[in-house]
């Protein structure tokens, strides 16, 4: 079925179209306001004083990405004004008619823009979110036709976003390139020319969450990722491959950072790729902005350092654009096998309940 082009009406509806509804193993487990603290909050006031407290905060970073992969950041230096601007000019657009969202449709392989659930193809289950997207770095290849002129002034205000946490995530990098012992810039360089994509979800509120996700389980193929969210909550984050689940506790003015498939592999396996996923609710919608940095397509993807008594954990150097490819060959091979092997399952108990009853007796069919 075909993604509806926008779920302000479905939002409404007392029922969940069945495009959106997910087998039971892949349903929500926590609820998105069930709050848990283990993610540690790293203030990074002082990261720049290399004699001062740089190397505790460096520590801290260090310890959040073998642990989970995940952490946010407070004390970031980006504008809080920037950031509030930011917010609101998104929601103003989710806000919008649905025709005025449509004329940034990136349906059909369009580089940028608005769409429902995701833009990959082949996707089995539908996300329940409206997307903007961003192809913001390499500046060359920005393409301002495909970025929304209303509501009035976003697009200057997502330049100026764009590039700060660009600034970001760059000095994150570094924290994890000398932590690998390596020069400051040595992550940042394995990207080539580094890729930046912005992300804007919008989750509006859903007639039945329990159903369904926002996003479904994943890691982020790229290298780091910074994620802004609202207050009203919905991130969640398993690191024993989903038997648990906790979600995100939201830190005002805080940036979620997680790290990528590139990152991981970049690390031979030491700094984890963040496993999540995000869900929604009934009461009220939900806003994120997914800001990633990723690898130039031609970048080679193996390990930068590999330890005394490791082993590497790719068999041999790959581009990033092969990585990606088999990621997502992969997932849908899975999404194949699992809805192929879900049909096989209700052939059988047709056939049970039919050779059952094929097995009683004309008159107990009959009374």
């Amino acid at each position: 079925m075909a993604p509806p082009s926008t779920l302000t009406a479905l939002a409404e509806e007392k029922t969940l179209q069945a495009s959106f509804v997910r087998d039971e193993d892949e349903r929500p487990k926590v609820a998105y306001n069930q709050f848990s603290n283990d993610i540690p909050v790293i203030s990074l006031a002082g990261i720049d004083d290399v004699d001062g407290k740089r190397a505790e905060i460096c520590k801290e970073i260090v310890e959040a990405c073998e642990d989970w992969g995940i952490f946010q950041v407070v004390d970031h230096g980006v504008d809080t004004k920037l950031v509030s601007e930011m917010n609101r000019l998104a929601r103003e657009f989710f806000a919008l008619p649905a025709e005025e969202k449509l004329r940034f449709d990136m349906s059909g392989g369009k580089k940028g823009g608005f769409i429902v659930s995701s833009h990959l193809q082949g996707e089995a289950v539908q996300d329940w979110r409206e997307i903007v997207t961003y192809f913001s770095y390499p500046l060359r290849t920005r393409d301002y036709s495909r970025w929304p002129d209303k509501p009035e002034g976003w697009m200057e205000v997502t330049k100026e976003y764009s590039d700060k946490l660009m600034g970001l995530a760059c000095k994150l990098l570094e924290v994890l390139s000398e932590a690998m012992d390596l020069d400051k810039e040595a992550l940042t360089k394995a990207c080539v020319d580094m890729d930046q994509k912005v992300v804007v979800n919008y989750y509006p509120k859903c007639p039945q969450p329990d159903l369904t996700l926002g996003l479904k389980r994943h890691t982020d193929p790229g290298t780091i990722t910074l994620l802004l969210q609202d207050q009203v909550g919905g991130l969640q984050a398993t690191r024993d491959n989903g038997k648990t689940w906790i979600t995100v506790q939201p830190v005002e003015g805080a940036f979620v950072v997680n790290l990528g498939d590139h990152g991981h592999y970049l690390s031979n396996g030491r700094f984890r790729n963040a496993d999540h996923q995000a869900v929604v609710n009934s009461d009220c919608s939900r806003l994120s902005i997914a800001t990633f940095q990723n690898p130039a397509p031609d970048a080679t993807v193996y390990p930068l350092r590999i330890r005394e008594g490791e082993k590497p954990i790719l068999e041999e150097p790959i581009t990033f654009a092969e990585m990606y490819r088999k990621k997502m060959s992969k997932d849908l091979e899975l999404a194949r096998l699992k809805k192929l092997a879900k049909e096989q399952q209700q052939l059988q108990e047709q056939q049970m309940e039919k050779a059952k009853l094929e097995a009683k007796p004309l008159d107990q069919i009959l009374a």
